[in-house]
């Protein structure tokens, strides 16, 4: 009889308790009542009795402090609620957190095993979490791991790798009824690469086949959403996380099955909806059965049979039920041999199998041995992912056509079946032959033609200048950019005339000028010096590449300007110049505390994340330094000077060249050395800015007494001794909070890894910076690139009438 006579102990000594708390956490002897509440210490939270509209049910439950329309993100007792407001919410002596009806009967408790003694504490976190613990904050329980109707950032969806056993995140019965409702979301528990939604016990919707890493949701001007997939040894999980300052945005999973990505808007005082899904017919799991395809795209037949199959039923089929789906229109050989069809942007079917990471070669290998597997997928990115190879056994279930960034998918076809097709291929072979002949002879027609025109030129004086380009050249790289054309008088206006006075400083491209144009917008010119490195073609580049993009950390550009000799780009003026002029000078460099400095370092990490996997081009800038950093009016890092850059490929991973341009102390080792650059070059000099930010001196002159000591080689040493935080600017290490400087040092060194293999993609560094996470270990960095390939000092001055400022150029010969 000790328990019931305990918990009657513990509600008589609460009478001396507060009638609104108001603190953040509930202890032994302290209760929580009808017109009681805690809140959360940054006053996010409020945990407390609530009465939903049209009901006359009491819970308990945690809802949003600051909305005056009752918010609720998590119920306790959602499936035994009160029927009056006589509960009580109290620790008992057993250090359980339990709901007490109005006979003092335990209603709900968290129900784990404590040890004796031993007292705990109920806090409400600002992130929404109510955490039970011990004195010495090891956690007992959480409501995180019991997530019902929303999902907060920091919450994570896991899957037991060993037990299989997965979490789900429940929806009510009814926007007023948080009872249990149908539907549950989380990681597929048989599949642990993708998120499925249930209703009831019945597969309802399925989410993409997940990669390791982040993908990124913008949400307004200054927050971000990530979300992650992690695997470890233990368990693989679903999360997301929100960085830029503090917002209200959660995921709804609805009693309809509709699951909402919302933000508070605090203007319009509402919710606004940033995502949702499911919201098209092709969701729907299985809608068109086995071996078929769904695209909403499509406003009548939606579904349609793979290629080499047909409908199982015709007569369903045509009259718009696809349930029964596709079958082989031949069937397959094995040992006769069998083909792949590759099928392109699509959703990877249901109940993959991984075989882990292996070759795309072994990867087909081990499908075509096996008569059973009837497709298979390979991915080919270079993080650590969740896997390399899947295959699938047997039908191919919910296909979606237009999947973004899907990996391809083949499928397995009969041998027959291309026997048919290798005919009607060389029929388009012999079409494609004659095309080129005649397309050949055009072309060497229309090169003596041009050749003809050009000596012409060439005799009357009117061929351009080695690095020149003329107006109407101009005018046909700028062709489609809307990139506005200014006129050489205009500029020189608003620069009085390019005086002394109005000049900003000066790069590799030449000086740069300030100027105001008559509408009274403040302009930067960047004017190309006619001894400058740079020419024509970096001119020509930086157009074309700068003026399709648009991110809020890259520069804008205003126009350009084209006349004789003259070749400038206009942008728009920063006031607080570059991001070098701050953090390497011993002056300037206190003005930047870490908060400052780290949400530098995020947008920088953005910016690039957004030219090599976000923009309509895939481009590598190849120049990133402190200096090509520019800082608006609000601080905000803006990546510029794109005449380095380089676009490429959808598939492209890397490229060479024989002219490496960069600058000494920013460049990968592959790239000086061998001419190799990739998205992995510019990570490397990522990695060198942001330990710069850092630490607040210069990478490449780190100790110019000991010129093989660098910023690099120096973290890399404090790292391995366990003394990182040495590395930090000294003036600010006491207000810098600790954890996310070890992060930051930690991406830092990671970035710079001497094998480009091992470095993170920027998608990656985003998500590290932006989380708390398990990350690997940094393996020993390039220390620094010597200056034995010929390169220019940064400091050296060319003859004519401009100085190169810390940019150099090598001419390589092709080994």
């Amino acid at each position: 009889m000790e328990g019931p006579f305990s918990i009657q102990l513990v509600i008589l000594s609460s009478f001396y308790l507060l009638t609104c708390t108001g603190e953040d956490k509930i202890t032994l002897g302290q209760s929580v009542t009808a017109n009681q509440t805690i809140t959360s210490v940054g006053r996010i939270f409020s945990l407390g009795f609530f009465t939903p509209y049209n009901s006359t049910n009491c819970y308990v439950g945690i809802w949003y402090h600051k909305i005056s329309n009752q918010t609720v993100v998590w119920v306790a007792n959602r499936e035994n609620p009160l029927t009056d407001s006589s509960g009580v919410l109290t620790i008992t002596r057993d250090g359980n957190l339990v709901i007490l009806g109005r006979t003092k009967n335990i209603i709900w408790s968290s129900n784990v095993l404590t040890q004796a003694g031993r007292s705990t504490t109920a806090i409400l976190m600002d992130d929404g979490n109510l955490v039970l613990r011990y004195a010495d904050q090891s956690v007992l329980w959480q409501s995180f791991d019991d997530p019902f109707g929303s999902f907060l950032p920091g919450m994570k969806l896991p899957v037991n790798l060993k037990t299989g056993e997965s979490t789900f995140i429940l929806s009510w019965k009814d926007v007023d009824d948080p009872t249990p409702g149908e539907f549950s979301l989380g990681i597929d528990p048989h599949t642990p690469r993708q998120l499925i939604m249930l209703r009831k016990s019945d597969r309802y919707w399925r989410g993409n086949v997940l990669q390791l890493g982040a993908t990124v949701t913008v949400l307004g001007k200054n927050y971000v959403l990530y979300h992650a997939i992690i695997t470890n040894n233990e368990e693989t999980y679903f999360t997301i996380t929100l960085t830029g300052g503090v917002v209200m945005a959660r995921y709804v999973l609805a009693s309809t099955g509709l699951v909402e990505g919302l933000m508070w808007e605090e203007d319009s005082k509402k919710w606004d909806k940033v995502s949702s899904f499911p919201t098209n017919t092709c969701e729907n799991y299985a809608q068109c059965g086995p071996f078929a395809s769904c695209d909403h795209r499509i406003s009548t037949l939606i579904c349609r049979c793979l290629k080499g199959f047909e409908p199982k039923i015709l007569k369903d089929w045509d009259m718009g039920t696809w349930s029964g789906g596709c079958v082989r229109r031949k069937p397959l050989e094995c040992e006769m041999g069998d083909g792949f069809m590759k099928l392109e942007r699509m959703k990877l079917p249901d109940f993959s199998i991984s075989l882990g990471n292996m070759t795309m070669r072994d990867c087909e290998l081990q499908c075509r041995r096996n008569c059973s597997c009837t497709a298979y997928a390979y991915s080919n990115m270079t993080d650590p992912v969740l896997w390399k190879c899947l295959i699938w056994i047997g039908d191919l279930i919910d296909l979606v056509e237009g999947s973004e960034r899907a990996p391809d998918i083949n499928i397995r076809l009969a041998g027959s079946e291309f026997d048919s097709k290798r005919l009607v291929s060389k029929k388009r072979m012999m079409i494609l032959i004659i095309t080129i002949i005649l397309g050949a002879i055009l072309f060497a027609f229309c090169g003596c033609c041009l050749w003809q025109r050009q000596k012409t030129r060439e005799g009357s004086g009117e061929n351009e200048s080695n690095h020149g380009i003329n107006e109407i050249e101009l005018e046909e790289s700028t062709r489609g950019s809307e990139l506005p054309l200014f006129d050489l008088h205009v500029v020189a206006a608003a620069t009085n005339n390019f005086s002394s006075e109005n000049k900003l400083g000066e790069g590799g491209f030449g000086p740069v000028y300030k100027g105001k144009l008559m509408n009274g917008e403040e302009i930067a010119v960047k004017r190309l010096c006619k001894n400058s490195g740079q020419g024509s073609e970096e001119f020509r580049n930086e157009i074309l590449l700068i003026a399709k993009l648009q991110h809020r950390n890259l520069v804008r550009i205003i126009g350009c300007c084209a006349q004789g000799e003259e070749k400038m780009l206009i942008y728009e003026y920063m006031r607080n110049k570059s991001l070098d002029w701050f953090i390497f000078d011993e002056t300037r460099r206190v003005l930047l505390d870490w908060r400052q400095r780290f949400n530098i370092i995020m947008g920088i990490a953005r910016g690039v994340l957004y030219l090599h996997q976000d923009s309509r081009l895939r481009i590598i800038h190849r120049d990133l330094k402190a200096s090509n950093v520019l800082l608006d009016n609000e601080m905000n890092p803006r990546i510029s000077d794109f005449g380095m850059a380089r676009l490429f490929g959808g598939n492209q991973t890397q490229a060479n060249t024989n002219r490496v341009v960069g600058t000494y102390g920013y460049m990968s080792p592959e790239y000086a050395m061998d001419g190799l650059f990739s998205v992995k070059s510019d990570v490397f000099s990522f990695g060198v800015i942001l330990l710069e930010i850092i630490n607040g001196k210069r990478n490449n002159n780190y100790f110019s007494d000991d010129p093989s000591q660098n910023l690099i080689r120096y973290a890399w040493e404090l790292w391995n001794e366990g003394r990182c935080l040495e590395l930090v600017d000294s003036w600010m290490l006491s207000s810098c909070p600790t954890n996310e400087l070890q992060r930051c040092i930690q991406v830092g060194l990671l970035c710079v890894q001497e094998n480009a293999k091992d470095r993170p993609t920027m998608a990656s560094v985003v998500f590290m910076l932006g989380i708390d996470t398990a990350m690997p270990t940094p393996k020993q960095p390039a220390f620094c690139v010597q200056k034995s390939f010929n390169s220019k000092d940064s400091s050296t001055s060319r003859t004519g009438s401009c100085t190169i400022n810390e940019v150099s150029i090598t001419d390589l010969q092709a080994q």
